[in-house]
Order: C-alpha cells, then structure tokens, then sequence
C-alpha cells in the first residue's frame, strides 16, 4: 500500500494542470470574492469579516477539487486502461487500495489550504492566533477524507466517458448547496434545511467554528463521520465487485 501511495502522488504532482486547479485555482477566487468587501465587512450571523469567512470557503473547496476531481477521473482511467485489472493481481485488499487512493489525495490537497490561508493573511490581511490557524489546517485537511473517498466511489461508478460530467454535478452541487461559494444563509429556508445535512455543509461548519473560538459541533463532527463510512464503505464494495465481474 505504500509503494501505491508513493506512487499516486508521483503522478498527481506531475500534473500540471490538475495543480493549477487544485492549489492555484481556489486562492483567485478566493481573492476575486473578497474584493467586493472592505475589510470590515461581516457575514450576517457569524461574527466574521468576509475575508475571515470566505478563506474557509475556499480554502474547503481547494481541498475539495483536489481530493474528488484527482480521484473520480483518475480511477476511471485507470479502469478503462487496465491498471486496476493488474493491481487485483497482487495481494493489495480492497480496502487498502480505497486507503491509498483516499491517503494520497489528502496529501495533495494540503497545498491549496495552505495557499488560500497565506493568500489571506498576506493578501487581506486576516488576523488569527497560532493555535487558530493550525487548528483549522488539521480540520480542512482531516476532513478532505471524505470527498477523498467519494472520488474513488465515483470512479468505480461512472465509465471514463461519463466521469467527468458526473463528477462536476456532484462537485458544484455540494460546493453551492453547502455554502461554499456563498453563505447558506442567504437560501430559501426548505433548502436550508438540506444544506445542514450535506457533507460540505458539515466540513466549512468545523472550520468557521475554529475561526470564532469555539468547539465544533458534536453534529457536524457526526455528519461527517457518517457520511466517511458510507462512502469508503461503498468505494470497497464496489471496488470488489469490480474485482469479482473482472
């Protein structure tokens, strides 16, 4: 499991153009959202600047581009060219391969929280203690597993050709409803209600609660946990169905 780890980040940080998209990409919207604000502007309800606010937006969906689009493309590929037909080969179990996929996307995804977070404190000057911001690292990117584990669930789901359309439904869908790219807040109240329960809703909620010094919430610690199991769960399944059709 190792040497596979080793060997999907060789290939992830050799793309180019997937880096641009996953580390570059969420730090100009970052910059691009914010600059509609003065830098004393709040968010309705939070207590946080705009600038404070969006930083965990962005630097959540950086996080999430990274770990969902690598992995759901990437699998089905790899599918389509044969490279899982020959990993059933070795001893590799199903669960050590979703571990490897699901681990070496969240060490890819650590780059874009972390430039989103020094585009903020440089750029616009957000202001937070030490403990804050390597608080709100380890959460983003402890959180990052579970879009990590969807990715490779929707690779084994979806054919190389229809990956990419699937992949971007779910991803701008769970971004938008979740509140990354705006503040559920400003949603109709029924679609409120479903926003609490989606896993992105859960994941910026942890960050945001780091940024005004409090505990995260026991529920969205839950939420995620639940949403995790259900889907590394599924990516095994259905990588050993795969295994068993082959």
């Amino acid at each position: 499991m190792h040497a596979l780890i080793k060997l999907e980040l060789a290939r992830a940080f050799r793309n180019k153009k997937f880096l641009f998209f996953s580390v570059l990409y969420p730090a100009i919207l970052f910059l691009i959202f914010s600059s509609s604000s003065g830098s004393t502007s709040k968010v309705d309800d939070t207590g946080l600047t705009v600038a404070t606010y969006l930083m965990v937006s962005m630097a959540s969906f950086g996080a999430l581009t990274a770990v969902l689009m690598g992995n759901s493309e990437r699998i089905a590929k790899e599918r389509e060219g044969g490279w899982v037909r020959q990993l059933r080969l070795t001893t590799l179990p199903g669960r050590g391969y979703v571990l490897a996929k699901t681990a070496s996307a969240a060490v890819v995804s650590l780059p874009s929280i972390v430039v989103v977070f020094a585009a903020a404190a440089v750029l616009k000057h957000v202001h937070l203690d030490a403990w804050q911001w390597l608080a709100l690292t380890g959460v983003i990117w402890a959180g990052s597993l579970v879009f990590a584990a969807l990715g490779v669930a929707i690779g084994y789901i979806a054919s190389g050709d229809a990956v990419r359309p699937i992949t971007m439904i779910i991803y701008f869908g769970l971004s938008i409803l979740g509140g990354l790219w705006m503040p559920s807040t400003n949603f109709p109240q029924w679609l409120q209600d479903i926003a609490k329960w989606l896993p992105t809703h859960a994941y910026a909620a942890l960050g945001r609660a780091i940024e005004q010094s409090q505990a995260p919430s026991a529920t969205d610690v839950a939420i995620l946990a639940v949403y995790f199991v259900l889907f590394a769960g599924g990516a095994a399944w259905l990588y050993r169905k795969d295994t068993l059709k082959a």
